[in-house]
């Protein structure tokens, strides 16, 4: 008997000024859902959508801003939610840009949604944190644990007594969150913000953690921050697929490397024997670039497009983006091209 999830995974929402000032509407509200519509088919056709909220949802009340401490329009997730996302990682180098009330105001957000959207990676109490992080969910008769951790925090430490704020990475604390879960779910997801910005190339520290974390029984590691993309791997004889980094989704960094992000998918399958013995596998990933287009006087008209639906009238010169497909694949020869 074989069980399966599919899921679809893409990197950074990292929502500078110029994107929401794009994404304003005439009534003073935000819509985000023209500048994804070219991912929608892709996204809200598997069972489970991965994305990394990077800047935080702290909403027009606490006042819109920009690099280097982000503050978004909650419309961005209404607008990831309709596309099919639901799968989010909230824990990043900006989590604490808004202070204690940036991320009580995320969290308020998408505590709102918890009946679309599994997130990990900020709460607002010890209690809160143990018991969503212990929390298994289910889908297609697969049971599923999602844990969201970052590495880095721009200095921006969260208050003595309220590290619950921000999940900031440490072996000992992955060992005690996958503890809870091991036991019970089939399936451990762990969404990574980790690696060095603007590097094409895996670090040692990312491999090092990789490896601890699948010999805990991590089957799936989503790695972002770096905003490029980095290559895939099956690591620990198959037993873990590794994205290093998705890089970018939608965003305004400029230069082709930081505009070019990695959509990947991947199943999930749940294999049991004659003898009740289940088997995990993270089988068929599959890749493609998306690009990040805008107009080239005023930062206006942010479209994210499939490398299929490329074209020179799109992005002339669009070809030179193959040279990222031999970074990614480099150590993953199984990998295939096209999303189904």
């Amino acid at each position: 008997m074989q069980n399966k999830i599919s899921l679809f995974m893409v990197g950074d929402a990292l929502i500078h000024s110029p994107v929401y000032e794009d994404a304003l509407q005439s009534d003073g509200t935000y819509d985000f859902k023209p500048m994804i519509r070219h991912i929608k088919p892709l996204s809200s056709s598997h069972d489970l959508a991965y994305y990394n909220q990077e800047t935080i949802l702290g909403g027009t009340e606490l006042g819109l801003s920009s690099y280097p401490r982000f503050n978004s329009p909650q419309e961005v997730g209404d607008a990831f939610i309709d596309a099919g996302f639901n799968l989010v990682s909230l824990a990043s180098n900006h989590t604490m840009d808004m202070d204690e009330e940036g991320v009580r105001r995320s969290v308020e957000y998408w505590k709102g949604h918890k009946d679309q959207v599994v997130y990990s990676g900020q709460w607002t109490s010890f209690g809160e944190r143990e018991r969503e992080t212990a929390t298994i969910h289910e889908i297609n008769g697969i049971r599923y644990a999602f844990l969201s951790y970052t590495t880095w925090t721009n200095e921006l430490e969260t208050p003595p007594g309220k590290e619950y704020l921000n999940n900031v990475y440490s072996d000992e604390k992955a060992a005690g969150d996958i503890a809870l879960v091991r036991d019970r779910a089939d399936v451990i997801i762990v969404s990574m913000h980790w690696g060095v910005e603007y590097a094409l190339i895996v670090f040692p520290e990312q491999r090092r953690i990789a490896q601890y974390l699948s010999d805990l029984g991590v089957h799936l590691i989503i790695g972002t921050h770096p905003h490029v993309v980095e290559p895939v791997e099956y690591i620990n004889d198959h037993k873990t697929f590794v994205i290093y980094s998705l890089g970018n989704f939608l965003s305004n960094q400029a230069g082709i490397d930081k505009r070019t992000g990695l959509m990947m998918s991947v199943d999930i399958c749940k294999t049991t024997d004659d003898d009740g013995k289940i088997n995990i596998s993270v089988e068929d990933p599959r890749s493609e670039l998306v690009f990040n287009m805008s107009s080239r006087k005023g930062k206006r008209n942010f479209t994210l497009y499939p490398y299929s639906s490329l074209s020179n009238d799109i992005f002339n010169g669009y070809e030179a983006l193959d040279d990222y497909k031999e970074i990614i694949s480099e150590y993953c020869p199984e990998l295939t091209w096209g999303i189904k």
